[in-house]
């Protein structure tokens, strides 16, 4: 497994060179005890998770709590957890990269909060991409170690390099509660 930081990239192969074609996004996140005006009582807070595709630089597809599978079927969202309780991933995406449309080049994976509440009451916030298969070889994670003040929160997105995709953790708050509301934010990284 690579501990990705910020900006760094990582291909996606197992330990005996494979190319994994069915991944799990996993993500998760807990209350922060802390956050907010000075230490205050943190809200619940429901992050939800998004895969947003891009094909030449344009919005192609999105899977999402109220959208969960993308046209084509390669990106499935698992369901919504409104808490971030419990150990574990709180949301997961799963994405069969031989079923994604040809012409998409990008997987964005993003966080927001529908209610409007900025990320820095969450705490131990993660990203990680783990085969989807019976051995579920986690094969990269990316720690949030930072408080962001945005309502959204773009972690990482899959990059189609000719037959292949490489993770590349980015980290970086926008403005978004909703996934369409990322599309500007997210075009600016292309």
């Amino acid at each position: 497994m690579i501990e990705l930081s910020k900006d760094q990239e990582a291909d996606l192969t197992t330990e005996d060179g494979a190319h994994p074609r069915r991944l799990r996004l996993g993500i998760g996140w807990d209350k922060s005890r802390t956050g907010g005006f000075i230490g205050t009582g943190a809200p619940e807070i429901d992050l939800d998770a998004s895969a947003i595709q891009f094909a030449d630089g344009k919005l192609f597809d999105l899977a999402f709590y109220n959208n969960l599978s993308t046209r084509d079927g390669s990106v499935v969202h698992q369901g919504d957890n409104r808490s971030g309780s419990g150990a574990g991933d709180d949301e997961s995406i799963l994405v069969d990269l031989d079923k994604v449309y040809a012409k998409v080049d990008r997987i964005f994976l993003l966080v927001s909060s529908y209610a409007g509440h900025s990320l820095e009451w969450t705490d131990n916030a993660y990203c990680r991409v783990v085969t989807d298969d019976e051995a579920a070889v986690e094969l990269a994670r990316f720690r949030l170690t930072f408080a962001v003040k945005e309502t959204g929160l773009v972690i990482a997105e899959l990059v189609r390099r000719a037959s292949d995709w490489s993770l590349h953790a980015i980290g970086i708050g926008i403005p978004a509660k909703i996934p369409t509301e990322a599309v500007p934010a997210l075009q600016r990284l292309l």
